[in-house]
């Protein structure tokens, strides 16, 4: 993940780094579940990483995707991504764990994950904080709010 560029000093581009984190970490459950033959767990912590993920989902593609969409700015990446955001939902929902090949798309979903993990937080947000204006950042914040982050939430017991 990227340290230099000075967007982790722009709190909203923060959260979304740290959520993309955070699935990235459960990700790396799922593959050790897989690693382990333990198809019904791995499917279980997908289940949690794509609750998640819906989530996360709705903050960007309603926050930093619809404020510079809103500006005319990077159309067509910011289509290519939310492409990608239900390409990766319609994946998972056609996964059978009983399936002989259910390890092998789990680890492609997977890998594509990180790809576009990468590819925002590489691309998408450094551009953002240099292109979007107050308005831009209102309407991020406003996304924020109304739909706060997954890492807010209390840990089950």
């Amino acid at each position: 993940m990227c340290e230099h560029c000075g967007c982790r000093g722009v709190t909203p581009i923060t959260e979304l780094m740290d959520e993309h984190s955070a699935l990235m970490g459960q990700a790396h459950f799922v593959r050790q579940d897989l690693g382990a033959g333990n198809h019904a767990a791995a499917m279980s912590r997908l289940g949690e990483l794509v609750a998640h993920l819906d989530r996360h989902v709705q903050r960007e593609e309603h926050g930093i995707f619809r404020a510079l969409r809103a500006q005319g700015e990077f159309i067509d990446e910011i289509d290519d991504l939310e492409d990608e955001h239900r390409d990766l939902a319609a994946a998972v929902a056609v996964l059978d764990p009983d399936s002989p090949d259910f390890a092998a798309g789990v680890a492609r979903l997977l890998d594509d994950l990180d790809a576009h993990v990468e590819r925002e937080d590489l691309g998408i947000f450094p551009v953002s904080v240099v292109t979007l204006g107050a308005q831009g950042w209102a309407m991020v914040d406003e996304a924020h709010t109304s739909s706060p982050s997954f890492l807010l939430d209390q840990p089950m017991h």
